[in-house]
């Protein structure tokens, strides 16, 4: 008996699924892509249980009739290839007709479709990949898609599906996302019966932008001017370098049309900014771009998210000369008459991109860089907090400004202090040896603590006269809801403000923050990076709080033995809170044996 044989249709049709069809979210996807493809100019997506019970997308586009409505549910099946050529000029969003037998293989799944001007429409009904019923029914012109309970015969794909909650999130950055690419088009989402968003269609890509960043993000919003040359185009939007963020879950890139994800553009984005932003942040981004279809390949994901350029290197300098001249060109709003005298000119499009690049960085002098470990630079900013308790604050200041502060008796008094090494490390001498000490890691180490020890009784906290609002996406503001009391123990009180938006009520009386909303950004980051959608614990929360707040803490001579001597009052003041040395010796015997003496 042959060892080897062919696949059952249904078998093969979940097989491809568990490419194309990981979770809720990957359904809504496909078929908003289908929606789009036809033509439709209305959207509406309804979502129960996060996707788990159901998913309805209900569009009105160009519709089927009864026998392109049938072969819709064979594998392979398209409408949008007839020959091999034809891979290489796609500019549909969908084109290996996968999506819509996968989907029904895995779902109780119903179809209702009708085209324009036809007296009836049809109706499928199909059962884990078996088609029951076919129908004619009484339709608007349009596809009306239903998935009821997906997995339910693929019981190990369901068990990995994750909270309701999180996969809602997980759906609504995916409408979110099409939405940005077809702004053209009416998007609505339901969820359980409410109305989450419904994004009327729009002539313009920022205007649709700005209905989903809210409008104190959209006031930042820098436009990246059009750049076009060899066949390909780019255009956008940018935040100032203060919104960079950890990840790259803020730059939004689109390829004629289709949401994507690459390495070259995210390069492009890193040097346009050159100069002006911190290393290992990535800025916040919004990119459309066009392109001839025989100079990107869209086959090389089950996805179709990830894409490969011919000549992605010409794709990462057009990117990175967009977004210098965006930049240029923001800057020079900002600039004084003399300023403009001295020579700083918005480049030409033709100018290069080495050029571009010069300008940008001599327009962020390093003592002007949004740097995360700056001190706060004017004690005017102590207006976010209650007027009572501004005199009990105490915030750091630049070196020099304040008088060099007494040693305490125990802890940093075994050592002396010889100076600072390149504005990080403070130099010690001990009676064994050389020492280097790192107050970021001291910092975070006592702030850890601190969180600690008020993890039973609660950290004390300062009310803020004015609540600062935080907007945030989809997935990471269900984080937050997820976690609330987590964040709330930590003595962060963040509210649900609708919208997506969080209201920060009150911050730990103990941090020295400057900016308390990119504190608090850089924090729920940090958190999403370990794993958005599960619950947090409280050290880890109190692990994610102490690294931000480490990363403020400047090496200075003046403050340093202070420091230390802070740091010898904790229960474990030789490593931070992630186990990183706060003090490293170089003993003298080590010395010794470095240069040759024994």
């Amino acid at each position: 008996m042959s060892k080897i044989r062919i696949l059952p249709d249904i078998l093969a049709s979940q097989v491809a699924a568990g490419e194309v069809v990981e979770r809720p979210a990957s359904v809504v996807k496909e078929l908003l892509e289908n929606a789009v493809d036809a033509g439709a100019r209305e959207v509406l997506v309804e979502v129960e249980r996060g996707g788990s019970l159901l998913i309805r997308v209900t569009d009105d586009g160009c519709g089927m009739e009864k026998e392109d409505a049938m072969m819709s549910l064979e594998r392979h099946a398209t409408s949008k290839m007839r020959q091999a050529g034809d891979l290489h000029s796609i500019r549909t969003l969908g084109f290996r007709g996968e999506a819509i037998p996968s989907i029904a293989s895995v779902s109780r799944f119903r179809m209702v479709t009708c085209e324009k001007g036809a007296v009836a429409g049809t109706e499928l009904i199909v059962d884990g990949g078996k088609l029951k019923e076919v129908k004619d029914a009484g339709a608007a012109p349009g596809t009306m898609i239903e998935v009821k309970q997906l997995f339910f015969n693929v019981p190990a794909r369901r068990k990995f599906l994750k909270a309701e909650s999180t996969e809602a999130a997980h759906v609504e950055h995916e409408v979110r996302i099409h939405a940005l690419a077809a702004c053209q088009v009416r998007f609505r989402l339901r969820r359980d019966g409410n109305e989450l968003f419904d994004l009327p269609a729009v002539s313009g890509r920022g205007d649709r932008l700005r209905h989903l960043l809210g409008v104190e993000t959209s006031a930042e919003l820098i436009a990246v001017p059009l750049h076009a040359g060899n066949g390909f185009s780019v255009e956008g939007f940018l935040l100032p370098a203060a919104h960079a963020r950890k990840g790259r879950r803020h730059q939004c890139v689109f390829l004629n049309g289709r949401p994507i994800e690459d390495a070259a553009i995210s390069r492009g984005l890193a040097e346009g900014f050159k100069g002006g932003i911190v290393d290992g942040m990535h800025p916040a981004a919004w990119l459309w771009m066009e392109m001839e279809p025989q100079l990107v390949d869209v086959n090389v994901h089950p996805a179709k998210r990830e894409v490969r350029f011919h000549r992605p290197h010409e794709v990462r300098d057009a990117v990175a000369l967009a977004v210098a001249q965006g930049l240029l060109k923001e800057r020079r709003r900002h600039l004084t008459p003399p300023a403009e005298e001295a020579g700083l000119r918005v480049q030409q499009t033709n100018q290069d991109l080495p050029a571009a690049a010069g300008q940008i960085k001599s327009l962020f002098p390093r003592n002007a860089l949004p740097q995360q470990n700056s001190p706060l630079p004017d004690p005017s900013l102590r207006s976010w907090l209650p007027s009572a308790t501004q005199t009990d604050l105490s915030f750091p200041a630049a070196d020099g400004t304040r008088p060099p502060h007494s040693v305490s008796p125990s802890g940093a008094a075994s050592f002396r202090l010889l100076g600072v090494l390149s504005s990080r490390f403070v130099v010690l001498e001990s009676s064994d040896g050389l020492v280097l000490f790192d107050p970021r890691a001291a910092r975070e180490r006592i702030v850890y603590e601190r969180f600690l020890q008020g993890e039973q009784k609660g950290v004390e906290t300062q009310g803020l006269l004015v609540p600062i609002l935080i907007e945030l996406g989809p997935r990471e503001h269900e984080l937050v809801m997820r976690n609330h009391d987590r964040f709330a123990a930590a003595g962060l009180e963040l509210g649900d403000f609708g919208g997506g938006t969080l209201q920060l009520r009150s911050f730990p009386a103990f941090l020295q923050v400057a900016d308390p909303r990119s504190f608090v950004n850089e924090v729920i980051d940090d958190c999403s990076a370990g794993g958005g959608g599960a619950r947090l614990a409280y050290d880890r929360m109190a692990r994610a709080l102490a690294k931000r707040a480490g990363m403020n803490e400047l090496a200075r001579v003046d403050g340093a033995m202070v420091l230390l001597d802070e740091l010898f009052r904790c229960d474990l003041p030789y490593c931070a809170a992630d186990g990183r040395p706060t003090l490293t010796e170089f003993s003298l015997r080590e010395l010794e044996r470095r240069f040759g003496n024994r």
